[in-house]
């Protein structure tokens, strides 16, 4: 039986045939454990084609644990991560960075999720003050959590502020597939290209079981991540299963199909329900989330015929995720519901 599509998160997709594929190639005889085997070698090669001779990419199963690792390589406990306040590593961690690093985060109020170079420039207070925390890294999300998106400019323009004072630019890109499908770039126009020095890079989102990348753009920040990976519980002994998916994903432009997919469902799914009486989009559909605010009655009903998070109880706004394996007929009959729904709602004593 198959469970009623949600467009709650692109974690609740299934995992792509073709990674499902990569995973059972892969599990054929015994290999050395712990990333000394062939998945693991194609698994780096193909992250220096798309992104540059230098990159050095290290697999890893969760994305928490690849930022929290990432900032670690460039992080001492008294430096801190400048970033907006809507910032996964900020509201969706549980307090990792925190926790695990003693770092703190100076967080930036964005109506959109993105930073600018005055944010950073503002957060550079009490330099070599040793009463005050010391700014060291700049960490942007690609795509936002309110589903904008980075263009290249704008990430170089953070390199360069950061880099001048002697800050790391780090992207979290779970969903940088899905920015780099949206603007039709290259991997590497919005990472190597644009400065950056090191870069979570997500895979289970986008059709993989469970297979996440910290890769480093500037080499020598990798150095000794190896042991920061072991300490930080993030090696694989089967690694092989993990480095699979990344190799499959990034040969032959898998990652772009699947974000491009994502990113059209949910452009179809904004357009058919901006056109509904009492629902407004709030936020430009620039990757494969959708922002809408909602008539207050039919949030529920809704959620309980097809499950999304509301993502701002004040408004109420709610937000749905489209994944790879999002189809049109999945985008129709939600929207269709949602229509159904408002129209049997429609006094104004009811909306709201």
């Amino acid at each position: 039986m198959r469970p009623p599509h949600s467009f709650a998160s692109d974690n609740n997709a299934p995992v792509h045939p073709e990674i499902l594929a990569a995973i059972a190639a892969a599990n054929a005889g015994h290999v050395r454990a712990y990333g000394d085997d062939p998945w693991t070698r194609a698994m780096e090669e193909r992250f220096r084609e798309h992104f540059g001779p230098g990159a050095r990419a290290f697999a890893v199963f969760g994305g928490t644990g690849a930022n929290v690792l990432g900032f670690s390589a460039m992080l001492k406990p008294y430096e801190a991560v400048i970033c907006a306040e809507q910032a996964h590593v900020s509201v969706d961690e549980c307090g990792a960075p925190e926790r695990f690093l003693g770092s703190k985060l100076l967080l930036v109020p964005t109506s959109d999720g993105k930073l600018r170079p005055d944010d950073v420039t503002a957060r550079l207070k009490g330099l070599r003050d040793q009463h005050h925390v010391q700014p060291r890294v700049v960490s942007i999300t690609q795509s936002t959590e309110v589903g904008t998106v980075y263009t290249p400019a704008e990430i170089g323009a953070l390199a360069s502020v950061a880099h001048g004072h002697g800050l790391f630019l780090h992207v979290d890109g779970a969903r940088l597939a899905n920015a780099a499908a949206s603007l039709d770039v290259p991997l590497r126009a919005l990472t190597t290209d644009a400065g950056v020095d090191v870069l979570s890079f997500g895979g289970t989102k986008n059709g993989a079981m469970a297979a996440e990348a910290v890769v480093f753009l500037r080499p020598e920040l990798g150095e000794e991540f190896r042991f920061l990976r072991k300490q930080g519980m993030q090696l694989a002994s089967k690694m092989r299963f993990v480095s699979a998916q990344l190799a499959r994903l990034l040969e032959g432009d898998l990652w772009r199909a699947n974000a491009l997919g994502a990113n059209r469902m949910a452009r179809r799914l904004a357009e058919r329900a901006r056109g509904i009486p009492g629902v407004e989009i709030v936020h430009p559909t620039q990757a494969n989330g959708v922002f809408a605010r909602l008539p207050r009655p039919v949030v529920e009903p809704l959620q309980r015929q097809s499950f999304f998070y509301v993502w701002d109880e004040d408004g109420p706004v709610v937000r749905w995720m489209c994944s790879f394996d999002t189809t049109e007929a999945d985008v129709d009959a939600f929207t269709d519901a949602l229509a159904k729904l408002v129209r049997g709602n429609a006094s104004p004593t009811r909306i709201g």
